[in-house]
């Protein structure tokens, strides 16, 4: 019999994790954290980690487990969420998994790709193609191979331009073709699937309290502390949106209201992004939130009754 667990997912400040707090209390569950930047340690306030506050009134699963060195993929995900869950529900407790990265939750609850591992040669020699000519012209490329991944990546995402570029450089074969010849059929667990709604004006006026709150939290002093125990800019957590525009604004002379309007405006268009893809998910369920948050509950507790 499959484990069930309940996804809660969404774009950025759409309130998942108040939601998941408030549903692990009332289910006695405990939360898995799908994030692919809280899982490094030291990066806090730029990825609004949940609080102490918040993890002794819950227990939550897979934040701080990486140093910022350390590679991270979708399948480390896979691998470290399956073992949170097993240990949760052995526990007689119930998983919630909570968070915006939708190819985290998409490896999880329906498996990867039959893609080759990374070729770091492969990878060196794209990045610094793209160093010399811009993404631009790596994008180019990938669209005269694989014009379908091409047509669904935004053009400044540099990490799944160069994933796509290495997989077909390695196999011959489009990573298009790749995923749709598996078609993600690895059912490993019994998913109910909520997507929390919101009027567009909303998300964009919670993104910029949001920002303005990390912002008076110390997220400034935050990256200072990074830079200063040796952390490299270039290293994949340091690009995350609100790190980048930190270190633009310490290192490249940007100024504190240019770069509080650019996370703001990166912010929404990630979270237009995020929209995209939850979009393509056949299995989410779109619930308008907060309104109708009630709908989740109950039909959580049914779900894990």
């Amino acid at each position: 019999m499959k484990q069930h667990v309940l996804v809660i997912t969404g774009p950025t400040a759409c309130g998942k994790s108040a939601l998941a707090l408030e549903l692990a209390q009332q289910l006695d569950g405990e939360i898995v954290c799908v994030d692919s930047l809280t899982v490094y340690r030291g990066f806090d306030i730029g990825s609004a980690k949940p609080t102490a506050g918040q993890r002794a009134m819950v227990p939550h699963h897979l934040l701080d487990i990486c140093d910022p060195l350390q590679p991270f993929t979708a399948a480390d995900f896979q691998k470290a969420a399956t073992a949170a869950i097993t240990d949760i529900t052995s526990r007689g407790k119930r998983p919630i998994l909570a968070g915006g990265t939708g190819l985290y939750l998409r490896t999880l609850l329906r498996g990867l790709t039959d893609a080759p591992g990374e070729d770091p040669l492969l990878r060196q020699t794209l990045r610094q193609w793209a160093e010399q000519e811009g993404p631009a012209a790596l994008l180019t490329e990938l669209r005269a191979v694989d014009p379908a991944t091409a047509d669904r990546l935004h053009p400044n995402n540099l990490v799944r331009i160069i994933r796509a570029l290495e997989v077909y450089r390695v196999t011959g074969i489009p990573l298009s073709q790749l995923q749709a010849a598996h078609g993600f059929n690895e059912r490993p667990f019994e998913a109910l699937q909520f997507c929390l709604e919101r009027p567009r004006e909303q998300i964009y006026r919670a993104i910029e309290q949001r920002v303005d709150t990390m912002l008076a939290d110390g997220l400034v002093a935050e990256v200072q502390q990074l830079l200063a125990s040796g952390v490299p800019v270039d290293c994949k957590p340091m690009q995350a949106i609100g790190y980048k525009e930190v270190v633009a604004h310490l290192q490249n002379g940007l100024d504190l209201e240019q770069m509080t309007l650019l996370i703001k405006q990166n912010t929404r268009r990630f979270a237009k992004r995020q929209l995209t893809w939850f979009r393509g998910e056949p299995e989410l369920q779109w619930v308008a939130y907060p309104e109708n948050s009630a709908t989740i509950l109950e039909a959580a507790t049914m779900f894990f009754r």
